[in-house]
């Protein structure tokens, strides 16, 4: 230990002996000289007590190693010597089990008598009448809802009634943090019936309390979910019969206004004549027949007949279930626009569904019967005006709809579709300053919006004047599409990488994916960060090794548990069941990635990637998925069901982030996500995506945020460019087709606060991005701070396509990044190869693992071929080749040599690389 903190070798301090008279006098001159006094037993309680009340604040994938460095400050404030490593291990574990120990006492003695009768309850398995043991509640609430349907309905409703009996204090976790209550969620999931009974009645209420407790949230947001895509799916199926009955075999007529010209000269010419005679002769009776077909398919008719379809659907089948989800969840609303809905709610709530017809002057109409309907649902005369209960209790569902959408319209009890106002740092006002110096930002608005404005004048001038010699951009006068980009030239692969790729398939041919994971465990040690989730580890490390790269292999390839153990192996089915539902979960996942990619950008040589890179793109690819959930959605684009991945690549191809994401959900949301909480020792600033990443609330929030956003746009022809004030117009001559009004930097100065606040929350995670992105959309328009964000994001984006447009460099930047994530993207198929590559779970946890172990593996790849790649370039023929396009496209991402398939033996004494020393590279 000493030879370590003195950076010493061990040979040189190993001749003395630590027993004879010089060492204990020398030893005791440095105490004298230092005032450090060695360890006493006093001194080791004190210090776990210290520690259990002191440094342990929530749990951390590496907590052993954070507890350590408390420990050793501890040590060095108090001039004590520190103790020994096996006495450390013992304070420590003694801290951590005495802080959960209290902890447990302190959730327990929460609980209500009656409560811990309902949890015991919910722990015994029911008997049935044939005297068969069913069951316990317990592990029926850990499934997740289906799709949409009756049974999906009422099974979450039982659920919510189930944990609602036991009556949990709503402040029962106050104060602890929340990584703390998720653990002791995900403990109590993956224990069995037998295993939570076993526990010690401190330990086993706590554990059932935090697993209902994050378990009611779950199933409030499953039914808040069921709901919205019941309204939706109600609404599109009408439309779909309606299309298919009017719109069905209908020929759009061209040319309408000299067909309509050639009637009224026909009749004109001849108005006494026959239709038949002078009409059809001229026009056509199919093409007249076809314009009628047409306005019935736009016109009020099509309207009608929605309504019609949609009203019978719901009274038939959907209001069995609709009204059990108003009941059972309490809807609030704090923007008066949205007022309207809660009040409806209340007054369907209060009356009878019988009720056939509802007083119009008993009920909001504004805002929840759109103008365009009132004149076709809205019966009665002038004194007895009424509309029909089942007309507007579907109109409310859709006000209530896209209230919940744009979080205007919270849920008390819910997690994502809770109060928007707790999204935001509670002392926001109290600590503002630092939140302004953490986001890098000017205090004032009037500084910032100078500054902004300063930046958009520059790159406007700059653009006119260069724009006249660009022979790559061009603008026309009149037209939709009046910016002109000419496309990039497709550049040829190197040829000398085409010869290092062969040269590592020859040196490394067919190289099993198992061996390249557990080669980069061995360097990386990745596996460490899997700890269990329950209090002790039966299980050696060395035992665990293996199990866990079997495990994650499996998940990770979608083979499966027991396809892996087809390679002879000696380890059971139950053992490697056992290590997966006890050590792998989505934090030890996500530690494990950052470790392996920490490594991976250390062990880089400059000389063949170049200085690190601070730029990442994004993109989105789809995987398959079962359908029986709320997560699976059909995308439009690739024709099926399933989940989108999104990533975060680096420009050498390297994975910092990956997100299980909807096929519908925003691409904006997941941008930022993966920008602020992707762990890793990468600093990103500059974000580059496609068109579906990008929008002007996201270039506001990037430029918030402290990261350039670079988007590839695909309707670029269509872009404007924002003025700086009124009148610069004819400053930029050479841009007058494409510009357009000033930004209102009035507006911007008005909501810089609010807009700085949620940036904060972003920044700090208080809540997940697309949650508060929800609430700056195109539903929620009249929201002051989203046009404030939309002002901004319009001048940051004439900030952007100024330069765009401007340097054919930055346009080759963007698409040379964005084609790295779709190298990345085609590794997916490869390695995630089993199942036809089909998540098969209908358990978002499951297909989260999935998803987590397939990046595994993936940046797992990327390491250890960066090892290959820099071994093969260590020869000096081989470095001395390379040339600048050579190094631009290089990348780390290639598996022409590696193998997912055959029987998966793995070989603990085999190793890759026989030499641990990195290799260094010849001149």
């Amino acid at each position: 230990m000493l030879s370590k903190s003195l950076g010493t070798g061990v040979l040189e301090l190993g001749r003395y002996d630590p027993q004879s008279g010089t060492n204990i006098r020398q030893r005791a001159e440095i105490r004298s000289f230092t005032g450090f006094r060695p360890p006493k037993p006093a001194d080791y309680k004190i210090l776990q007590k210290w520690l259990a009340a002191e440094a342990i604040e929530e749990p951390e994938p590496d907590q052993d190693r954070a507890l350590f460095e408390c420990l050793k400050a501890w040590c060095l404030k108090n001039r004590v010597e520190l103790p020994t490593e096996g006495q450390q291990e013992r304070i420590i574990n003694a801290a951590v089990a005495a802080f959960e120990e209290s902890l447990f006492a302190k959730i327990s003695s929460g609980l209500s008598e009656h409560s811990r009768t309902a949890i015991d309850r919910m722990l015994t398995p029911v008997t049935s009448e044939d005297g068969d043991n069913s069951t316990a509640l317990f592990s029926l609430l850990k499934g997740d809802a289906g799709k949409p349907s009756l049974n999906s309905v009422f099974t979450e409703l039982s659920k919510l009634a189930e944990i609602d009996a036991l009556n949990l204090p709503a402040d029962l976790f106050d104060g602890t943090p929340h990584k703390t209550v998720d653990l002791y969620r995900c403990r109590a999931a993956t224990e069995s019936i037998r295993d939570m009974r076993r526990h010690p009645e401190a330990v086993r209420y706590t554990l059932a309390a935090a697993f209902f407790s994050e378990r009611r949230r779950e199933v409030i947001d499953g039914l808040i979910e069921l709901l919205i895509q019941i309204i939706h799916k109600l609404q599109v199926q009408a439309e779909k019969r309606v299309i298919r009955e009017l719109v069905g075999g209908i020929r759009e007529v061209s040319n309408k206004k000299a067909t309509l010209y050639k009637v009224a000269e026909a009749a004109v010419a001849h108005p006494d004549g026959k239709i038949r005679d002078v009409l059809f002769p001229v026009v056509g009776e199919q093409v007249l027949a076809d314009l009628v077909r047409e306005y019935q398919a736009s016109g009020p008719l099509y309207t009608e007949r929605v309504e019609i379809y949609v009203r019978n659907s719901y009274k038939r089948h959907y209001r069995r279930m609709v009204p059990a989800i108003l009941e059972a969840l309490r809807f609030q609303s704090g923007n008066q626009y949205h007022q309207p809905v809660t009040g409806a709610l209340r007054y369907l709530q209060a009356n009878s569904p019988a009720q056939r017809n509802v007083p119009i002057d008993e009920v909001p109409i504004d805002g929840i019967v759109p103008r365009s309907l009132q004149p076709l649902l809205i019966e009665g005369g002038n004194q007895e005006r009424h509309i029909n209960r089942i007309s507007y209790e579907i109109c409310v569902l859709r006000a209530l709809r896209n209230g919940l959408r744009c979080r205007e319209v919270w849920v008390d009890g819910a997690n994502r579709y809770r109060n928007p106002d707790d999204d935001v740092p509670q002392d926001f006002e109290e600590r503002r300053q630092v939140y302004y110096q953490d986001l890098r930002l000017p205090e004032t608005a009037d500084s910032f919006v100078s500054d902004l404005r300063g930046k958009m004048a520059e790159a406007l001038c700059s653009l006119n004047q260069t724009l006249s010699r660009n022979p790559k951009v061009s603008l026309r006068l009149h037209g939709k599409n009046l910016i002109k980009v000419s496309p990039l030239e497709p550049q040829p692969e190197p040829q000398f990488l085409q010869k290092l790729k062969a040269e590592v398939a020859g040196r490394w041919p067919l190289t099993s994916l198992l061996d390249i994971v557990k080669e980069a465990d061995f360097q990386t040690g990745f596996t460490d960060m899997f700890r269990g989730l329950g209090d002790r580890e039966i299980l050696s490390r060395e035992k665990l090794q293996p199990r866990l790269l079997l495990c994650l292999y499996a998940l990770g390839t979608n083979t499966g548990l027991k396809r892996i153990l087809a390679g002879g192996s000696d380890l059971t089915f139950d053992e490697l069941r056992y290590v997966r539902e006890r050590y792998i979960h989505k934090d030890a996942l996500k530690a494990a990635i950052a470790r392996v990619v920490n490594a991976t950008l250390k062990v880089r040589h400059p000389e063949v990637w170049g200085e690190g890179t601070m730029g990442c793109a994004s993109d989105s690819k789809q995987i398959h998925a079962w359908d029986q959930n709320l997560m699976s959605e059909w995308h439009i684009r690739y024709k099926g069901r399933g989940v989108m991945v999104y990533w975060h690549v680096e420009k050498n191809s390297l994975c910092i982030y990956s997100q299980l994401k909807r096929c519908s959900s925003s691409e904006v949301g997941a941008m930022i996500e993966g920008v602020m909480r992707h762990c890793t020792d990468m600093e990103i600033d500059r974000q580059y995506v496609d068109s579906h990443g990008q929008s002007e609330v996201a270039f506001a929030f990037c430029e918030l945020l402290g990261f350039s956003l670079m988007p590839r746009l695909k309707g670029i022809a269509r872009q404007k460019l924002y003025l700086p004030e009124a009148g610069a117009g004819r400053q930029y001559d050479n841009l007058t087709p494409i510009l357009t009004r000033p930004i209102n930097w009035d507006l911007i100065a008005q909501q810089y606060d609010q807009m700085v606040k949620y940036a904060a929350a972003l920044q700090k995670g208080t809540a997940h991005a697309e949650s508060i992105l929800r609430r700056f959309t195109r539903n929620n328009r009249q929201h002051p701070t989203y046009q404030a964000l939309a002002e901004l994001g319009r001048a940051v984006k004439t900030i952007f396509l100024c330069q765009y447009l401007e340097s054919e460099e930055l346009r080759q930047e963007i698409h040379e990044a964005l084609n790295v994530v779709e190298n990345c993207n085609s590794t997916v198929e490869f390695i995630f190869f089993a199942r036809n590559s089909e998540l098969s779970s209908n358990q978002l946890v499951n297909q989260e693992i999935s998803v987590l172990a397939l990046h595994l593996l993936q940046v797992c790849l990327v390491y250890v071929n960066t090892l290959m790649i820099q071994q093969v370039l260590a020869e000096k023929n081989w470095l001395g080749r390379m040339r600048e396009e050579d190094r631009r496209a290089l990348t780390a991402l290639i598996y022409a040599h590696v193998t997912p398939y055959g029987s998966f033996a793995l070989d603990m004494t085999k190793r890759l690389f026989p030499e641990p020393e990195p290799v260094k590279l010849a001149a």
